[in-house]
């Protein structure tokens, strides 16, 4: 929600009007100084949208604010050029909405396209997120980094890093919402106070790392040679459910150098419907993207949600560090998901995160059956793993 600025307003004026943070308003306004603010500037209020109302006979500034629990100075930010005391019938008045539920509902079929809307609305009423474009897909779809909070502390999430799991986008997504909801509402999830979070880390997100494989699962394959390529790949069958890999028939999550070769020699040679590592290490965009991203960033832990099986991967080689079996304690404390320290299976991104910088890193594995999992199975996946994204932030 947009405001403009009349004498004598500041900032910490603001946040004590609408009852949001100091600094969640100051991060929301990036190329503000709150030391000089002009009349007429305009400024974003975080966590709030706009609704508009039609004046009827025997409206007043007092009353519309009384019966909506408002601030009256609330309205009257709003509307700068109405008389409070003199409203006229059928004018519209913009009234402001405190944002209490959530924009992202997960139990859909999550695409490209519905993650690319509801980041849209995210970021309009979140202006306090920060997004920073890492790549882009073999397609030429962006690959986004979302950024909430400027702690020393880097924490990284990533889901749908196989195309058919594209349900831990859904489940990172409604997580996030909730947790913006929290931080401008100055609400507890499941009891927990999220707000000191919010300067003590830097959370980073890449909710979809593959949205060409994606949107082949769930829209089938594009017109054009990739969709041609797909069709060769999948034999021709027009069902693509059981896709796992990128556009060109790469699975993503076996393109890292970590022992890399172990599973070219065991996995097929050529594009496939999953499995296929590639011809060597970080040949495709989408995977080159996230080793540059974890480079840049320094992550101090990382987290990568797949599907399925309601375990959590937390070792390679020995090189976790020890503090690793603390954290993957507390993900099972809080979720019942069993950790797993080694497994046969290499070249992921956690395997190769561990490796490079030895950091907790967790390859989650959200629900149970198989992939795709059915929509039917999002509210208890969500349910199960809001503690670990809660403990993500306080371990």
């Amino acid at each position: 929600m947009k405001v403009q600025v009349r004498k004598g307003d500041t900032f910490w004026y603001y946040s004590n009007l609408f009852n949001v943070p100091l600094t969640l308003i100051i991060d929301s306004n990036p190329d503000s100084d709150p030391k000089t603010l002009q009349i007429g500037d305009t400024v974003h209020i975080p966590g709030y949208q706009v609704s508009y109302y039609k004046v009827q006979k025997g409206d007043t500034f007092w009353r519309l604010a009384s019966e909506r629990r408002l601030a009256l100075d609330m309205l009257a930010l709003l509307n700068p050029n109405e008389s409070p005391r003199n409203l006229q019938v059928g004018q519209t008045l913009r009234i402001p909405v405190q944002v209490g539920f959530r924009i992202v509902d997960g139990r859909q079929a999550y695409d490209f396209d519905v993650l690319t809307k509801h980041l849209k609305e995210l970021l309009d009423t979140y202006p306090f997120i920060r997004t920073e474009k890492i790549g882009q897909s073999v397609m030429g779809k962006d690959l986004l980094e979302l950024q909430i909070g400027h702690g020393s502390k880097v924490v990284h999430w990533n889901g749908s890093f196989h195309a058919n799991e594209w349900i831990t986008t859904a489940t990172i997504m409604q997580f996030l919402n909730d947790y913006l909801i929290a931080l401008t509402n100055k609400e507890p999830i499941r009891g927990l106070d999220v707000s000191p979070y919010y300067e003590q880390v830097t959370l980073s997100i890449v909710p979809m790392v593959d949205p060409d494989g994606v949107n082949l699962v769930l829209q089938g394959p594009p017109k054009g040679p990739f969709g041609e390529e797909a069709l060769r790949i999948n034999n021709g069958n027009e069902d693509f459910s059981g896709w796992k890999a990128n556009i060109r028939g790469v699975d993503l999550n076996n393109q890292f150098p970590a022992k890399w070769e172990v599973e070219a020699e065991r996995k097929p040679k050529k594009p496939r419907y999953r499995d296929f590592p590639g011809e060597k290490p970080l040949t495709e965009p989408e995977a080159i993207a996230m080793a540059e991203l974890a480079q840049a960033r320094q992550f101090e832990k990382m987290l990568a949600f797949h599907t399925q099986g309601e375990v959590i991967y937390w070792g390679y080689e020995g090189k976790e560090p020890p503090r690793a079996f603390t954290i993957v304690n507390e993900f099972r404390r809080v979720s019942g998901y069993e950790p797993i320290r080694y497994v046969d299976s290499y070249a992921g991104y956690k395997d190769w995160f561990i490796k490079v910088y030895e950091r907790p890193g967790f390859t989650v594995e959200l629900g149970e059956g198989t992939n795709p999992l059915p929509i039917s199975q999002f509210d208890e996946i969500y349910q199960e793993t809001i503690g670990i994204f809660l403990a993500s932030l306080y371990m």
